[in-house]
Formats: structure tokens, sequence, C-alpha cells
């Protein structure tokens, strides 16, 4: 999964970027989108490698951050080439800043103007496209079709965006997303807000979280500072400052999960692995995840939840003993911290 961070120039992103990845913003690479790796923590794969004591070790499921360039306030011409780079990305993490006084719903407001005009520049510019391709004499019936189904979505696309509306108020489905899907819309993508906080403790405005449901905070420098001391200083300042702890790990499951990702569980002696997967998908797909030849070849899946395997103890016998060990078919809806072992046919 990869994840868009964005925001204005100055709203911090790119130190948000290096304390969720370790990795230092390069200024030459941000340009293009710079990326850069975090692991998910997860207490269950702890516990279970604790308990199988793993040969290969450990892997959990990891975000692929991507930073991107700042957007000018003032000169807004150029936002559209800038926000070209998030394309790629899965989902948007938009920054604000809470430490320059501004408003932040309106903020937020703003920014997502930027992302609705850079869609309309998309499709008006696909619009102009597809005209001059109805407009060729003697092509097929089936082309013709094709375009004039694709003119009519683009045109009420259009009206959407024109609208102040994101493309996902229309409820597009099957062949509608097929159609549009190379065009990589960013008001189609799931988005969350990071909320940059100055000081710990500053406080999520009631007209922000009207505007967005989830929103994600932290005080991303004061805990970069924290992080660079040593421990017996670290929890001195901690205390000082009233803090039970630092928020990196939370925060990176809280995007994460508010990304509409799942894990699932591989577990034994060789290796113990979380893999990410889309809320809602199915055994087969998870299969796939894993290899694409144990999605050709599924059979079953044997599935326990980790709290009905922590309940009997880590043992795979107790759980067969208690009726908590199933075999699933391929349409089985996979559950977060699900324990999977994928049967296929060679």
């Amino acid at each position: 999964m990869k994840v868009g961070l964005v925001g204005y120039a100055g709203s911090g992103k790119s130190t948000i970027f290096q304390w969720l990845t370790g990795a230092v913003p390069d200024a030459g690479k941000v340009q293009q989108g710079q990326t850069g790796m975090a692991d998910v923590p997860d207490a269950r794969l702890d516990k279970l490698s604790a308990h199988f004591k793993p040969k290969k070790g450990t892997k959990y499921a990891a975000i692929a951050f991507l930073d991107t360039p700042g957007l000018m306030v003032d000169e807004r011409k150029d936002n559209p080439r800038r926000l070209a780079v998030l394309r790629e990305a899965n989902g948007l993490v938009i920054v604000l800043d809470a430490f320059s006084g501004s408003d932040l719903a309106q903020q937020l407001r703003r920014f997502r103007e930027e992302l609705t005009f850079a869609d309309l520049e998309i499709v008006l510019n696909r619009i102009d496209r597809v005209k001059a391709q109805l407009k060729k004499q003697a092509r097929p019936a089936k082309e013709k079709e094709a375009d004039e189904a694709e003119m009519a979505l683009l045109q009420r696309i259009q009206a959407a965006l024109e609208g102040g509306q994101s493309a996902t108020t229309l409820g597009l489905h099957g062949n509608e997303e097929k159609l549009i899907r190379s065009f990589q819309l960013l008001t189609l993508k799931p988005e969350l807000v990071f909320l940059n906080q100055g000081d710990a403790g500053t406080s999520i405005p009631a007209n922000l979280l009207a505007q967005s449901t989830h929103v994600v905070a932290a005080p991303v420098k004061l805990e970069r500072e924290l992080e660079e001391l040593d421990e017996e200083s670290r929890t001195a300042f901690m205390a000082d400052l009233g803090l039970a702890g630092l928020s990196k790990e939370s925060v990176l499951r809280e995007l994460f999960y508010g990304m509409g990702r799942i894990v699932f569980f591989t577990v034994g002696d060789d290796e113990c692995r979380s893999w990410p997967l889309s809320k809602g998908a199915t055994a087969v797909e998870g299969a796939a995840v894993i290899h694409t030849d144990l999605a050709r070849g599924f059979v079953r899946a044997e599935v326990m939840s980790y709290t009905d395997f922590e309940a009997a103890g880590f043992s795979e016998k107790e759980c067969k003993a208690h009726g908590t060990f199933r075999l699933e078919s391929k349409e089985y809806t996979v559950q977060d911290g699900d324990i999977m072992h994928i049967r296929a046919s060679a």
C-alpha cells in the first residue's frame, strides 16, 4: 500500500515523512515523489513470534509513504502538476498545520478544492480527446458506442467537479469504475486528515471534525526531538510534559486501518508474518497476496482467529477441540487478525 503525504508548503509533511519512515527528505527527490517504508506495529504478531520463535524471523505489514511537493497558496497554477505524483498512490493523508494559527477547516476546504481542480483538468483533457475520436468517420459501431458511454460518464464527473463535489458522490461502480481507473482521480482515493500539532494536547476543532470523521493528530516536531534523547532524559521530559508515551506506533496503525486495510497472519517455526489486505477481501484474494500460485490452485483455507488461538494457549489442537479451527472456501471474507494456512493444489 502506497500512501501520499500531501499538504501546503510549510505544513510539515516532510517532517512527518521522516518521523514515520526514518528516511531523510531529499529536496531533489520530493518533486518526483520520495518513497519511504514503515512497518505497522502489531502486538499480536509479537506474541505469535514469541511463541513460535521463527528461524527466519518476523515480518510486519508495511506502508510505503510518498512524500510530495508542497502546494502553493498564492500561485496555484502549478499545483495540478505538483499533485500529479499522487496519481500512483492508493490513498491520501492531508497534512494540516495546527501551529500557524490558520483556520484548519478552511485549510482542508481549500486543499480539497485543489484536488478537485486537478481532477477537473484531467477530465476535461480526456473529454477533448474523446470528442475528437467521435468526429472520426467510418469507425466500428462498437468503438463509437464505447466512446459515447465514456463521454456520458466523463460529463457526469465534470458536472460534479464543477459543482465543487468529489467524484465519490456519483457512486460509481462496475464498468464505470473500469472506464476511469487509468485516470487515477485524486477525489476517488480514500483520505485521512493528519493534524500536525505544535504542542501535545492541542485539541481538534469541532468545525474540522464536521468535515472529516477521521482525523489523526500528533505533535510531530516534539516527538522527533524526544526520540533523539537518551532514555533517561526522554522519560524525564515526558513526565514534565505529562506525556504517557510516544504516538508514532498508534499513528501508523490509525493510518493503516483508516485506509481500509486489515491484516491476516501466517505463522510457524519458519516465519511469522502479517499480510496487508483490503477490508472485505476474500480468502482467495488473501492467498494471492502471499503468492499468485496459491490463489490459482486454492483448495481451502484453514482459519483460526488470533483471539481464539491466544485463548487456546496458542495451540491448534485446542482450537480444534473447541471448534474454533475452521475450514473456509475461497468466498470466505477474511477478518482482521485471522490466522490462515492456505491449502492449494500443485
